[in-house]
């Protein structure tokens, strides 16, 4: 039986590998774009990059210079350096005019650079252009003392125009060329004082001296970057032949035929997954392979021009962190492959897919991006999160810092979380309803509105196509109104929340009561709200001790947010913190998104996939789990009770709760003391869950009661 199964699986595998390999999208995504796309890209920027720069050391620059005014000591000493001993530019040094505009002339572009000159007390007025005394460019320099006493000195003012390149790094070598002078002449009054210059200026010497090996230079480079872009090279590789393998199966009307024939759906799941996963380790071999070459082809170009020292780097020294990262790869491979294909197996056709996995795709781009955030290690629970434990394993072993305990961990999350996303694979292929849908989840908004029908809830798709664009839109327009208005931005941001996806349910002629389940409720579908949430705030509560304990970083910055959001008025505080997104977020999810979904698929998978989103659209790791409880009880009480309004009651008291707790902590500690960090136990947090777990039961039970009665 055994022998037959793995026969069975076999044929499958090989069915669907010749299915993939003959589309011609997944060949070019599977080998074109790395072995040839990715090099050429590297290559050919690389190239230009040094055309430019070996312009710019050759080119001649138009500098205009007001020699009356120092009796023309810049403009002789530009004159003597208007060439460079190791560059090959060529400074064109002309004497101003009086009565001419030479600052119109810069920002036109005529000459490059025009210095002006004139006497001034030292530190006696604001200037524009390099600041002498730091060495670095500034827009302004307020100097706010002044000394009318001190002996009046030249002040050089550089005008340029830092959009145009040439103007910039003429504006550099002018620069240059009076830092030197600045220097030349300091040195020559403190002879002149009979003082020793060297003493009087470096009277501390000092040096500093980086204690890194070569290898651990170059792994860290390496390690910003390169996960991230194994990552997006890795998804791309997949993306194809899971579309292919599902939506595109769909699409052709060959499902239908594959069913018919006397295999089992686990068989032909493990196939299409077999096939996805290796298609998706090529890939990811072939990226390694490409990648290496470029970074070799390009450390041995900076090697040579000096930009950097390998001396004592060989390969050899990264070849173990190359065979784990590799073996990390693959297992993540796995991984992606499995939910890449629970994603697009939702569609019945490649347009569909591609508009499906757009958000997965955004989420691992935003989830990978940890590998450029400093500071952040591998420890604790990063190593149990996806995308980004794969992204932290790689660049702590390129700097050789990633331990067994670590590697382990990752490499066995990572198969477990595709174990279980094939496991919903296969439930997925055992609903009917889902693989032969009746194509009724198509997006509406591109639809003429004379020929849409009045009434029903909002498709699938048009709740992906909300909750990305609102997501968007709170992260640009929303956080540009926050810095700017603060509250107010934060009211601006809810409005955003509430109208996108009001306008888009009247535009689409939706049933508004059932759309955003606009209907009153009774006393016991309160009183079950109330014993949920309650129940949901004390889990919360263990859960965000856990978290900090876990992610101490994550927490600490949503913390400072927290800060930035609270302050000002009590009472309008608690109107823009507690009661508008009590309205508008719960029209949001709980209405728009949470009826979409439910019409789609079973209760359980509406109220995960709504406090997935819940939880992502708050974008941060440490608010994730609470708020995807938060979102998965007020789910719940929407669904049991056919009211949104409970569930707006609840959040409203969620949020004034933390408001509260803000703005009178020391009150709510005398009552609350377990909520005190530095008392916190164990055993407050087993009482705590324990607590939390019975009142969420209770509230459970009372609201079927009441779903019961109706």
């Amino acid at each position: 039986m055994k022998s037959n199964n793995r026969k069975i699986i076999k044929m499958l595998f090989k069915k669907e590998v010749l299915d993939v390999i003959r589309d011609k999208k997944t060949v070019i995504m599977m080998l074109i774009v790395p072995v040839i796309l990715y090099p050429l890209i590297f290559i050919v920027a690389l190239g230009i990059m040094s055309a430019v720069q070996s312009n710019l050391d050759t080119n001649t620059y138009e500098v205009v210079v007001d020699a009356a005014a120092d009796q023309g000591e810049f403009y002789d000493y530009l004159k003597k350096n208007s060439t460079s001993s190791d560059k090959t530019y060529t400074l064109n040094i002309l004497n101003a005019e009086g009565g001419h505009d030479y600052i119109d002339d810069v920002k036109k572009e005529k000459i490059d650079v025009y210095v002006s000159v004139e006497y001034s007390a030292a530190g006696s007025a604001s200037e524009e252009g390099k600041n002498e005394s730091t060495g670095s460019k500034t827009e302004e320099n307020d100097a706010s003392e002044t000394d009318a006493a001190e002996t009046p000195r030249l002040r050089y003012y550089v005008y340029y125009l830092s959009s145009a390149t040439n103007s910039n790094y003429a504006s550099e070598i002018v620069y240059n060329c009076l830092k030197d002078m600045n220097n030349k002449l300091s040195r020559k009054l403190l002879y002149d004082a009979g003082l020793d210059a060297e003493m009087t200026l470096n009277p501390v010497l000092y040096e500093y001296k980086n204690v890194a090996t070569g290898k651990q230079s170059v792994g860290s480079l390496l390690g910003t970057v390169l996960p991230f872009l194994l990552v997006i090279s890795l998804l791309m590789g997949i993306m194809y032949p899971a579309i292919d393998t599902t939506a595109g199966e769909k699409e052709r009307g060959t499902l239908e035929t594959l069913l018919t024939l006397p295999v089992t759906n686990r068989q032909m799941i493990i196939g299409k997954f077999l096939t996805v996963a290796l298609i998706g380790i090529i890939s990811a071999f072939l990226n390694i392979i490409s990648m290496g070459i470029v970074v070799l082809y390009m450390a041995k170009i900076m090697k040579e021009s000096g930009a950097i020292k390998l001396d004592g780097v060989s390969f050899t020294g990264f070849l173990p962190a190359i065979l784990i990262g590799v073996v990390a790869i693959f297992a993540f491979s796995l991984f992606l492959s499995a939910v890449t294909m629970c994603v697009t197996s939702f569609a019945r056709s490649y347009k569909e897919a591609n508009n499906y996995i757009t958000p997965l795709m955004l989420v691992v781009l935003f989830v990978g991006y940890v590998g450029f955030i400093p500071n952040v290690s591998l420890d604790g629970g990063m190593a149990l999160v996806p995308v980004a434990n794969i992204c932290l394993l790689i660049k702590e072993l390129l700097t050789f810092k990633a331990g067994v305990n670590a590697v382990a961990m990752v490499l066995l999350s990572n198969v477990f979380y595709a174990f279980l996303a094939i496991t919903l694979l296969s439930r997925i292929y055992d609903s009917e309803q889902i693989l032969f849908s009746d194509g009724k989840s198509s997006l509406q908004l591109f639809e003429k509105r004379s020929n849409l029908k009045k009434g029903g809830v909002p498709t699938f798709s048009d709740a992906w196509f909300i909750l990305l664009l609102v997501i968007v839109l709170v992260i640009y327009a929303g956080g540009m109104m926050q810095i700017k208005y603060g509250l107010g931005g934060v009211a601006g941001t809810q409005a955003i929340i509430l109208f996108v996806p009001l306008l888009m349910a009247i535009y689409t002629k939706k049933d508004m009561k059932k759309t955003f389940s606009l209907r009153p409720a009774g006393p016991a579908g309160f009183l079950g709200a109330i014993l949920l949430i309650v129940g949901t705030m004390l889990t919360g509560i263990v859960i965000t001790f856990l978290v900090s304990f876990f992610f101490p970083s994550s927490s600490s910055a949503a913390g400072e947010t927290v800060s930035d959001i609270m302050g000002g008025n009590f009472w309008i505080t608690l109107l823009v913190v507690a009661l508008l997104p009590a309205v508008c977020e719960e029209m949001m999810f709980r209405g728009y998104i949470f009826a979409s979904v439910r019409a789609k698929f079973k209760p359980a998978a509406a109220i995960i996939f709504v406090a997935i989103a819940f939880g992502v659209y708050h974008m941060s790791l440490a608010r994730f789990f609470v708020t995807a409880l938060l979102g998965a009880s007020l789910s719940v009480v929407v669904y049991y009770t056919g009211s949104i309004f409970p569930a707006m009651l609840m959040h409203c008291a969620n949020n004034a709760f933390s408001v509260i707790s803000y703005y009178h902590e020391e009150a709510v500690l005398k009552i609350m003391p377990f909520l005190d960090e530095d008392s916190f136990s164990v055993t407050t947090g087993i009482v705590l869950f324990i607590a939390g777990a019975v009142l969420m039961t209770l509230g459970f039970s009372v609201l079927r009661h009441f779903r019961k009665e109706l």
